[in-house]
């Protein structure tokens, strides 16, 4: 496995809040040592301090990996800890949104191997997706290493090139909080049509989660599981009709939204 080339040289984490935290519960739990990760996070939970990883305790002299997991603004304050590994063998990962991999050269070395990567939050469960691209630095056997670091929480695809992340950061970075309010805007509008709020969120959570489960196991398209439901002239028809709609419905208005998304991304990395 290419974790064992982390078992044997170390890992670095910068910033362990959410992701970073989902990110370390799946590699220990995939048998990376926790003597093996030091962990650099000025706020750590009790359950950092419980782990067993090296924290607050400065970092290796050459480890295999570090990953970068602050928030895009507080990169610059952090990056500095970690400016004496650029240039060399350890490979750097970023999950900040917006941060360019010629921002990473300019402040770590233009010869740093660097992968960029875009993760989501299912990951705090297990069932994120990760999409990643790197610089020319990056040799094959590095990129697998990210790939599998980052199959610790989900899935992981590869991109063609950087140019394609504010798009990834516009479907699936972002892509949940659509879901969360896809769930709001369903138990309001049960609401409306006279059922209780708690009742109302119940169904909605329950239909939307049941929903990605079934798209998720099935080996059918999205497109032959809204068909499967859908009775000619029936319900689902009529609500389908709505949302549907080509000037008014989800088609254009998740367009709008993902490129939205997608454009602030690029904002971001300017």
């Amino acid at each position: 496995m290419t974790l064992d080339r982390v078992a044997r040289d170390g890992l670095v984490l910068l910033g362990c809040g959410k992701m970073g935290t989902a990110l370390l519960t799946g590699w220990l739990a995939a048998g990376v040592p926790p003597g093996s990760v030091w962990v650099i996070e000025p706020n750590p939970t009790d359950w950092l301090k419980g782990t067993g990883v090296h924290l607050n305790r400065g970092v290796p002299a050459a480890p295999a990996v570090a990953l970068l997991a602050v928030k895009p603004q507080m990169m610059g304050a952090a990056l500095p800890a970690l400016q004496a590994l650029g240039n060399g063998r350890t490979l750097f990962v970023s999950i900040a949104a917006g941060t360019t991999i010629a921002s990473f050269e300019a402040a770590l070395g233009d010869r740093t191997p660097i992968v960029r990567t875009m993760p989501n939050t299912p990951a705090m469960v297990g069932r994120g997706i990760t999409a990643i691209c790197r610089n020319a630095h990056v040799p094959d056997a590095g990129f697998a290493l990210a790939r599998e670091l980052m199959a610790a929480v989900g899935q992981v695809v590869e991109l063609a090139g950087e140019h394609q992340i504010d798009a990834v950061t516009g479907v699936s970075g972002s892509g949940p909080a659509y879901v969360f309010h896809l769930i709001e805007a369903m138990a309001a509008a049960g609401e409306a049509e006279g059922l209780s709020p708690e009742v109302a969120m119940q169904l909605a959570r329950a239909t939307v989660c049941g929903a990605g489960e079934l798209a998720f196991q099935s080996p059918e398209t999205a497109a032959q599981l809204r068909i499967n439901v859908t009775s000619p002239g029936g319900t689902t028809a009529a609500a389908l009709a709505v949302l549907m709609d080509e000037g008014s419905g989800f088609p254009p208005l998740l367009k709008r939204a993902v490129k939205a998304a997608a454009d602030r991304g690029r904002e971001l990395g300017k």
